[in-house]
């Protein structure tokens, strides 16, 4: 598979899980701290928006994180069966998916746990697409900045990067360690994760609620 299929595939996933969620399941907190999980569904719903109206809203908002927060917030009132009915049929025409397909691909699988985790609703990620995503993690949560001088080996998968201090884990938690979810360190170990754990702490690097006074990191 390529990597539009793997996003392909990953999406309807995606979908198939939100459809099987309850009212309480949506609104339930998810590993974006101050995010539920609408609210991580309507950050991916982002997908959906046109380019020259994304590129209007930056304007609006010149950053990143500004720029997630307005359109968690605008995804508040619209009903959650609309989130995924435009999620289930936007993939196809995403500019997101065509001018930046490994950020899509680093976003979904991530996201996708950020949501499966706290509800205790596991999978088993696709290797191949896990591999994608361990070499190539979402560049807006500056992963350098966490994994900077260690080195990360896969327990489960023929995988490892850097040099440094051993972080050893599953695919999966490395891969979330890397932009900043610290719910996963415990399932990590080696000489660096004392390391790791320090630097996703002092850079706070999951995001704080929208409107919360400060502009969240990059979830």
């Amino acid at each position: 598979m390529n990597t539009r299929e793997h996003i392909i595939a990953e999406r309807a996933e995606l979908v198939d899980l939100l459809r099987s969620l309850t009212p309480e399941q949506w609104a339930a907190p998810s590993l974006c701290q101050g995010w539920s999980v609408r609210d991580v569904v309507g950050h991916l719903s982002i997908d959906a928006v046109p380019m020259h109206r994304y590129l209007l809203a930056g304007l609006r908002n010149p950053s990143v994180d500004r720029l997630n927060r307005h359109y968690v917030e605008a995804a508040r009132d619209v009903p959650a069966g609309r989130l995924v009915d435009g999620l289930a049929t936007s993939v196809s025409g995403s500019w997101f998916l065509r001018f930046f397909p490994q950020l899509t691909l680093a976003d979904h699988v991530v996201h996708q746990q950020d949501i499966r985790r706290p509800l205790g609703l596991p999978r088993v990620v696709d290797a191949e697409r896990l591999r994608m995503v361990l070499d190539h993690p979402d560049p807006f949560a500056r992963p350098s900045r966490h994994i900077r001088g260690l080195r990360l080996v896969a327990t489960d998968m023929a995988w490892e990067r850097g040099d440094g201090p051993v972080v050893r884990g599953t695919g999966e938690a490395l891969a979330l360690a890397m932009v900043g979810r610290d719910a996963v360190l415990d399932e990590l170990d080696g000489a660096g994760v004392h390391e790791l754990r320090s630097r996703i702490e002092r850079a706070g690097a999951a995001p704080t609620a929208p409107g919360s006074g400060r502009d969240p990191e990059s979830c």
